[in-house]
């Protein structure tokens, strides 16, 4: 077992993440795609997301073949088709923020391992990925969440924009900029079009379609770095008692008795993007109950009926569970992702098209 491999003594041993990178890597398909489980679709943000778990809990190969995957599927826009079973088109939609998060695992990528020749090979996927994004900025900063795909070709927008999905692009598009920089091709249109994107999703929220039954949409703002400082304080403060179910985690819709272990550990590392490490560890701690046989995670848990459901383990949770315990110990070079360290400066907000005055800041 690698040495760096993460551990939270008293919930996890660097043993048991490393079993669960093995059961991640266990339900990757032969040409290294990572589906949600089993028989099941592969969609490029989680299929980043597992591929950062991997290489967090040592599975260095599983993460190389699934970066490869990446690269040799994507298509000539920037965009990879929404879902894919077993090598097939299920829906051919291209979603931006699925998109971006390539921009995620490649930085994260190069800290956790400073490999200049992956970082070579990674950046013109990169690259054409981002300027797909953010081709498809829409006026007042947010990004249309999909563009549908027909005949082999794309075709029509879906011009309205998803909080947290936008909230993922804006930190993607700060990876973005720092790959940039590192390779010296310098991308000023994803700064501009990071600055709108993080003024709309502060003073704007508003203007995103309305998925506030969702908790991704109450704490990933804060999660994709946009909303710091106080502000972030007092937005987890404000849904927490609708979500969070103490000592269970928390839940994926508001009025469902259902909580869900993906959910539980994203907030998690929210928490601690904003130095709220002792609930961050509560909620990492409480969600343990979903771990089965083998290192794996069921989905969620629906209280009421004392049962896990799905019955089934998903790689998602598996990867975001890793993440949350190489966020909270401080262990690999790329621990501190979600934190936003290393990541591009918070972007100046120039060109607003909203009627807001320029010039604003974010709170660090």
């Amino acid at each position: 077992m690698p040495a760096e491999v993460p551990a939270l003594p008293g919930l996890l041993s660097a043993e048991q993440v490393a079993e669960t990178a093995a059961s991640i890597a266990a339900m990757q398909e032969p040409d290294g795609a990572v589906p949600w489980t089993p028989g099941q679709h592969t969609d490029a943000w989680n299929h980043v997301e597992a591929a950062m778990a991997l290489l967090v809990g040592g599975e260095v190969a599983a993460a190389e073949r699934a970066y490869a995957w990446c690269l040799a599927t994507q298509r000539s826009d920037g965009s990879w088709p929404m879902k894919l079973v077993a090598g097939t088109v299920e829906d051919a939609s291209g979603e931006t923020n699925m998109a971006a998060y390539l921009a995620v695992g490649a930085w994260h990528h190069w800290l956790v391992r400073r490999d200049e020749a992956f970082v070579t090979r990674a950046w013109p996927a990169v690259r054409r990925a981002l300027d797909w994004v953010v081709s498809l900025q829409l006026p007042f900063g947010g990004i249309a969440w999909s563009q549908e795909w027909a005949d082999s070709r794309p075709g029509r927008v879906n011009e309205e924009a998803l909080l947290a999905g936008s909230s993922s692009i804006y930190q993607s598009l700060r990876a973005g900029v720092a790959l940039a920089d590192l390779v010296d091709e310098p991308q000023p249109e994803w700064e501009l079009a990071g600055g709108r994107l993080g003024h709309a999703l502060r003073e704007h929220p508003d203007l995103f379609l309305d998925k506030s039954e969702f908790s991704m949409d109450w704490y990933y703002p804060v999660l994709g770095g946009a909303v710091r400082g106080e502000d972030a304080h007092a937005l987890l403060e404000g849904r927490w008692d609708t979500f969070v179910v103490d000592g269970l985690g928390i839940r994926c819709v508001a009025p469902n008795p259902w909580v869900t272990g993906a959910e539980t550990c994203e907030l998690a590392l929210a928490l601690d993007a904003v130095g709220d490490r002792r609930r961050a560890l509560r909620l990492l701690s409480d969600m343990q109950h979903l771990r089965g046989e083998g290192g794996g995670y069921w989905t969620g848990y629906v209280f009421p009926d004392d049962v896990n459901w799905p019955a089934e383990h998903t790689t998602y949770t598996a990867a975001a569970v890793l993440l949350a315990v190489d966020a909270l110990s401080r262990t690999t070079p790329g621990s501190g992702i979600m934190r936003g360290e290393s990541l591009a400066s918070h972007f100046g907000e120039l060109a607003l098209e909203c009627g807001c005055p320029s010039g604003a800041t974010v709170r660090s």
